[in-house]
């Protein structure tokens, strides 16, 4: 069997892991949206813009200070969610007792400072990342040859998820989050310092984006504009899953890469706007997304 539906098997192969590594990115930018606004109730349209920050931060990295991938994979995170932390200490912590949309016009703000002040010092041209000598190549898996840095990509980013989950969900620490958010009073009263645990929420969500450009460098052009390209995308994937719902942002995100891949061997001329069109049949039977609380 060469085909399937007249679909030739490694063309489809290819496209499912590359759906399979968009899924990724999804999942990771939308987890870490997802964090923010459950814990915080703050919808980050920043986010694309920290995520672009991250993949700059490990170009500029190599450029100028000529630090390879692997100590950007540790430093770019760090570093972005550093300005996460001054970012929600000089003016989200403002923002908290107010409406959804001041939160959202003010990081839709922050976020074009911080693309226009890139685009500024280095224009819009894409700048290529190689790809480090430890994932050059890729696996024979008899149907299909798989670069090795689509499968880090995949497998690093649902290691992430996974940890970040369990962090929130099963630990102390998570517990302390979500108490802290649901009802910071008596959390403080228990001797809990609530801002320092807020903070560091959105300095960590602000990571995940960061993290999530360092593995984006050296797999697509590194630009000012790679994260405006990308956010419109990840906030359908966030609705879908349920606004701050941690697995809903996992599944949704991979679910819909895999719906995204499909569409452009079976049916090109939707795939550009298939997560959309899942968007709005998943509203009109679940207002508020698939792993959502209806209130």
């Amino acid at each position: 069997m060469t085909d399937i539906f007249g679909i030739p098997i490694p063309s489809l192969m290819g496209q499912i892991m590359l759906g399979l590594v968009n899924g990724s990115f999804y999942a990771m930018l939308s987890l870490g949206l997802a964090v923010i606004f459950g814990m915080l109730n703050i919808i980050n349209f920043a986010h694309g813009a920290l995520y672009m920050m991250g993949a700059m931060l490990t170009w500029m990295g190599l450029e100028y200070l000529g630090l390879g991938y692997w100590w950007s994979l540790l430093l770019a995170p760090i570093g972005v969610g550093l300005i996460g932390i001054v970012i929600e200490r000089l003016l989200l912590q403002w923002l908290y007792q107010l409406d959804h949309i001041y939160g959202l016009l003010l990081t839709f703000g922050l976020a074009l400072i911080i693309e226009g002040l890139f685009r500024y010092l280095f224009d819009v041209g894409g700048q290529p990342y190689s790809i480090p000598d430890e994932l050059t190549g890729a696996f024979n898996l008899g149907f299909m040859f798989l670069p090795k840095y689509r499968a880090w990509i995949i497998a690093s980013s649902m290691a992430i998820c996974l940890v970040t989950w369990y962090i929130i969900e099963k630990t102390r620490l998570g517990g302390y989050l979500r108490a802290a958010t649901e009802n910071p009073q008596l959390t403080q009263a228990f001797g809990i310092n609530v801002p320092v645990i807020v903070m560091l929420t959105y300095g960590f969500g602000a990571g995940l984006a960061g993290l999530s450009g360092v593995l984006a460098a050296p797999a697509m052009q590194v630009s000012p504009l790679m994260g405006s390209n990308l956010i419109i995308v990840v906030f359908a994937v966030v609705v879908i899953g349920g606004m701050g719902s941690i697995l809903g942002s996992v599944v949704t995100g991979l679910g819909l890469g895999l719906i995204e891949g499909l569409a452009k061997v079976i049916y090109p001329e939707i795939s550009a706007t298939v997560v959309f069109i899942v968007m709005v049949v998943v509203l009109l039977f679940r207002p508020a997304g698939l792993f959502g609380k209806e209130k």
